[in-house]
């Protein structure tokens, strides 16, 4: 599976961005899809999980302000971005979670101005 995460940019603090994560095969029976995040030196983080079944998760920073939803017929999942802050600068890469292992995207990066 190859996944193409886009939709960063600059942005103000405030402000919004929609992360879009296209596989290059149906997502459909994916295990989970998931946001994670690397900032610059530091670990990189998971921020938002959708199971199979719809199911969210998400890391305690995200909660409240991001919104991960997928789209099984366009093979695409997305991150909704609202209320950025300086901290949430970083990149973003997608990951596709199967029974046997997992895929990840090229990541795309998101800069938030104070």
């Amino acid at each position: 599976v190859q996944l193409q995460a886009s939709g960063g940019g600059l942005v103000q603090a405030g402000g919004s961005l929609r992360l879009s994560c296209t596989a290059s095969e149906s997502i459909f029976s994916i295990n989970a899809m998931q946001w994670h995040r690397q900032a610059p030196g530091k670990q990189r983080e998971l921020v938002a999980t959708i199971g199979r079944t719809g199911s969210t998760f998400y890391a305690d920073s995200a909660k409240g302000r991001f919104t991960i939803s997928r789209d099984n017929a366009n093979k695409t999942v997305y991150l909704q971005l609202n209320s950025l802050k300086p901290e949430d600068t970083g990149v973003y890469y997608c990951r596709a979670v199967l029974i046997s292992r997992d895929y990840w995207g090229q990541g795309t990066q998101v800069t938030v101005s104070s």
